[in-house]
């Protein structure tokens, strides 16, 4: 009954019909305008000439394909931003790449990324023989016990979500524990390159990175191989730092951080994912089965001197807090999580995606919310609890986002 009560009040917070109402989140900030995306790949609505002559900047970067001579590598995911953010929909989506992580769980409990093995992340790409030295992929070492598949996320709207407040965060998270402790989030505490105090963590499965920046600097080292003044150590392959001796770019290959700003930039300023119309009553469903206590409707960001990304309201259905998901959870901790943990995924944009939770193992709605366990399983059970028609009422709803 409190999950249900929650629900109720979240819809009193937040009209779950995207309507220009709906202005205040459950932090009690008020936005002075909502902000609803027109089309994929849009720029943000209201974006100055300026800030969009950024963007398109940015993209140039984001498209771009680097090679052994410009820094990539040596051991990588891709060879550049697109190779996982090409859509579908539109250029910053997700084709639905999946990626490997791996550590060991000891017997007490602890887990180990086995950096020293190449760990966490499988670099599965090489960029081969270059002055003699033939670079391989990594593989998974025999010592790993725990391989989680990571599937790359869409960029839509993520500027609206750095440009929030750590304690919009911290007040929902309050707010679900103060009306149902058993299905509150937390919000992860994690460092920020620079800074003396740790911050919100917002980005990745695992909420580990606080900024957009920072997020988009990991991706550049992680994925890419390409080092910047935010992450300037080149990636051991396979966990042998000795080879590096051999890098043919060594030192930092981003060195005054331009191309990571410019591919920042142009994400930063990508637009939220549009909706679909709607006019069922899925919506209401939605909330009284207590899906909106985690997948919160609404969040309003903080005063910003970019006019487009000040005190606006947006709709990523999200909390962005971790919840222990049980055996949903992909076993590896990173960051401020544990291995049961997982941030709330967004489900804007929810309807384009072909595969669905961290790992992909779902292939639709249906499937993703009937896998939820842990502090989503009263959610779950109580879908599983409505008829088939009433699950396809939710369903529809689901599909307009």
């Amino acid at each position: 009954m409190r999950t249900r009560a929650a629900a109720a009040l979240v819809l009193t917070a937040a009209a779950c019909g995207g309507s220009s109402a709906d202005l205040t989140d459950l932090a009690g900030n008020t936005g002075k305008r909502e902000v609803i995306g027109r089309a994929y790949g849009d720029a943000l609505p209201d974006l100055p000439p300026d800030l969009k002559q950024r963007q398109l900047d940015g993209h140039a970067e984001f498209v771009r394909n680097r090679n052994p001579a410009s820094g990539l590598g040596p051991v990588m995911t891709g060879t550049g931003c697109q190779g996982c953010h090409d859509g579908p929909p539109a250029e910053g989506g997700t084709n639905q790449r999946l990626e490997l992580r791996f550590g060991r769980r000891g017997a007490d409990g602890v887990f180990d990324p086995l950096l020293s093995l190449g760990g966490p992340l499988l670099q599965d790409q090489a960029i081969g023989n270059v002055n003699g030295v033939n670079w391989v992929p990594e593989k998974v070492p025999p010592e790993a016990n725990v391989v989680a598949q990571r599937r790359t996320t869409p960029l839509f709207g993520l500027g609206l979500v750095d440009a929030t407040a750590d304690a919009t965060f911290v007040a929902v998270a309050a707010w679900q524990r103060a009306r149902d402790p058993a299905t509150a989030g937390r919000a992860a505490m994690v460092p920020e390159v620079g800074a003396t105090e740790l911050r919100v963590g917002k980005f990745g499965w695992k909420a580990a990175e606080p900024t957009l920046l920072q997020f988009n600097a990991d991706a550049f080292v992680n994925e890419m191989g390409i080092t910047t003044p935010i992450f300037p150590d080149e990636n051991c392959p396979q966990g042998n730092c000795a080879a590096l001796l051999q890098n043919p770019a060594p030192g930092v290959n981003d060195p005054d951080g331009t191309a990571l700003h410019q591919a920042d930039d142009f994400v930063r300023f990508l637009g939220p994912p549009p909706r679909n119309p709607y006019s069922g009553t899925g919506a209401g469903t939605f909330v009284a089965i207590g899906c909106s206590f985690c997948h919160v409707q609404t969040l309003v960001t903080a005063p910003n001197t970019v006019a487009a990304l000040d005190r606006v309201a947006y709709h990523p259905y999200s909390d962005f807090l971790l919840h222990d998901m049980g055996a949903l959870g992909d076993g590896i901790d990173q960051g401020d999580a544990n291995g049961s943990e997982m941030r709330t995924a967004p489900l804007w944009g929810v309807s384009k995606q072909t595969r669905l939770l961290h790992d992909g193992r779902a292939r639709n709605v249906h499937d993703a919310i009937v896998a939820h366990d842990g502090q989503g399983k009263a959610a779950r059970d109580r879908f599983l609890a409505l008829d088939p028609g009433e699950q396809d009422i939710l369903l529809g709803f689901l599909e307009s986002l």
